[in-house]
């Protein structure tokens, strides 16, 4: 199972500190709309503050039986209908908000993730990048909303406040003598909260890594029986899940019952001052009628916690989005290619690390133009890693590769692309019908060759069998291991450069089958050269020569009838008589 922790997290302040810039940067993508949720938040508390004077007054000359009693009345109702209007806007443009800054990040991360070597990817299990990107950038997402939130939370008590000074100073006196409880009361919230979450969130990501493994390997789990011990393995952490969920809203329960009884007493002492200022007549009983709404929007400060719990779920979710956009981008320069070059393939000096340990080491390697090289060892000793630095899907951590020249790291995105092809043993297709996933690639191929390529590949004849040939939905398209191969060696082919890697491309393949892929390599797909990830005998034999690699080290470079006469090289294969597998081409 892959690791879901970044290799180099850095303190927890560094992180903390990165994930704030990232929601700096997403409140900056939708600045407008979240200056528009303050500006709607302050023209409803200034309304909401504008009402409890407006209806104390009106009561005032309702008992005084004045005329101008109709007027302000009509003016309290206009008031509420715009106070509502404001928190529906608000409410409106939150949910823009947090939509907007949540595609914005899955967007960002998903251009960095493609953007990175493969290898640097790999640290991140499929089940944990979906969970961040899907819950953990929605609740990142919110964040801005919910900062603009807490201060359009906090305009109407503070005036509410001031009001109260205004009308008797007694009565916010009596308020603001309840205040240091409330702020402790939010400070441990925010606290208690931000750790309960963190430790949701990663139980979250847990699951899901464990079920996306299990979906993976789901033919092997149902060849070995051993369903129920898979479902209580990736079930086993809902236990730990419900545990800090219980602890996540008890938390937020607790912070809400305290206020829930703070908020009412603070409310109760207001109006018993207010009570006593109308006894002695410091305040008429429009005044009171004032200070009783005014207390009121007073303890909305602590409806605070609602909006600063998303805060803080939205910060602990931005450090997990974050480790996503931290991955480093394989870097490419702006150079180009030889034209009509013959694709000759140097390897000077190069080294691997992989967690610390050197995957490749020392290697010096040249393939002639239009030559086809098999590398071959035994498992684990860096073929794949080869593969993956002489065509720049990773970067090496010492020396230099070359086509036809130049430096790959040179050499731009879209060239190198163009002209290195690559074929796996699992590939992965995109595209809405078979005929798009063959023609994807850095430049999309006109349908004469895909189906070129299709019948070079040997596909052709199981796509037009399908429902509706290369216009089959992709989806609908049940293809076999074989045949997913063959599609992917088809778009390989649709796409030759002058230099194509095979990473064990043709494993899936019946012999006759690899045996019409190898001859279109050499006489109907581009001329280039070709390299060769083989686990196959037959692979090695028809290769113009062989790269044998040993624990991350060229141990020789020789044609397969050379290498054959040792017996080492014959044990690679699994071979130990020297008049066993002699394939010639």
């Amino acid at each position: 199972m892959a690791s879901t922790r970044p290799r180099d997290a850095g303190t927890d302040d560094d992180v903390a500190r990165a994930a704030d810039s990232l929601l700096a940067r997403v409140m900056r993508a939708s600045a407008g709309r979240t200056v528009g949720i303050l500006l709607c938040a302050a023209a409803a508390a200034a309304a909401s503050l504008a009402l409890p004077a407006v209806l104390g007054h009106t009561l005032d000359l309702l008992l005084e039986g004045h005329p101008d009693a109709g007027t302000a009345l009509a003016v309290a109702v206009a008031l509420t209908a715009v106070e509502v209007a404001l928190d529906a806007a608000v409410a409106l443009l939150a949910g823009t908000v947090g939509a907007r800054s949540t595609a914005w990040l899955r967007l960002r991360a998903v251009q960095r993730l493609v953007a990175a070597a493969p290898h640097d990817v790999s640290r991140f299990s499929p089940g944990d990048v979906a969970t961040r990107l899907s819950a953990h950038a929605t609740e990142a997402g919110a964040a801005p909303a919910a900062a603009a939130q807490i201060v359009a939370a906090v305009l109407a008590p503070l005036g509410a406040l001031v009001a109260l000074f205004l009308i008797d100073p007694w009565t916010g006196l009596a308020f603001v003598l309840g205040l240091p409880l409330l702020v402790l009361l939010l400070r441990s919230f925010a606290r208690h909260s931000s750790d309960s979450v963190s430790r949701y969130q990663r139980v979250q990501s847990v699951i899901a890594t464990r079920l996306t493994d299990a979906l993976g390997g789901a033919r092997a789990i149902a060849a070995a029986g051993t369903v129920d011990e898979e479902r209580a393995r990736v079930l086993r952490p809902l236990a730990d899940l419900g545990v800090e969920g219980r602890r996540m809203w008890l938390v937020h329960g607790s912070a809400t019952a305290r206020s829930g009884v703070l908020m009412p007493l603070l409310i109760t002492a207001v109006l018993a001052v207010g009570g006593l200022g109308l006894a002695d007549g410091r305040i008429s009983v429009g005044d009171l009628l004032a200070v009783s709404r005014y207390a009121a929007l007073a303890a909305g400060l602590g409806s605070v916690a609602g909006p600063l719990g998303a805060l803080v779920r939205g910060r602990t979710a931005a450090r997990r989005v974050n480790e996503l956009l931290t991955v480093p981008p394989l870097s490419h320069g702006r150079a180009g290619l030889p034209p009509e070059g013959p694709g000759t393939l140097e390897l000077r000096g190069i080294g691997v690390k992989r967690d610390g340990a050197w995957v490749l080491r020392g290697v010096d390697l040249r393939v002639p133009g239009g030559r086809t090289a098999a590398v071959v060892g035994r498992s684990g000793s860096g073929k794949s890693t080869l593969g993956a630095v002489a065509g720049r899907l990773t970067a090496p951590d010492e020396g230099e590769v070359r086509l036809d020249g130049v430096p790959l790291h040179t050499v731009a995105a879209d060239v190198l692309r163009r002209e290195v092809g690559y074929a796996f043993e699992r590939p992965s297709l995109q595209g809405g019908t078979v005929g798009d996933a063959i023609a994807a690639g850095a430049r999309t191929a006109p349908i004469e060759r895909v189906r070129s390529a299709a019948r070079s590949a040997g596909a052709d004849t199981f796509v037009r069998a399908l429902p509706h040939g290369y216009d089959t939905p992709l989806e609908d398209a049940p293809l076999s291991g074989g045949e997913l191969q063959r599609l992917g060696l088809a778009r390989a082919f649709a796409h030759a450069g002058r230099l194509m890697i095979l990473d064990d491309a043709t494993s899936s393949l019946d012999t006759a089958t690899e045996r019409q892929v190898d001859r279109a390599l050499a006489c109907e797909v581009r001329p280039g050269t070709r390299v060769v990830i083989a686990h196959r005998l037959s692979t090695a034999a028809r290769a113009d020569l062989v790269v044998w690699l040993e624990a991350g080290r060229v141990r020789a470079v020789r044609t397969h009838a050379e290498l054959w006469r040792d017996p080492d090289y014959r044990a690679v294969f699994g071979h130990t008589d020297s008049s066993d597998g002699q394939e010639t081409r």
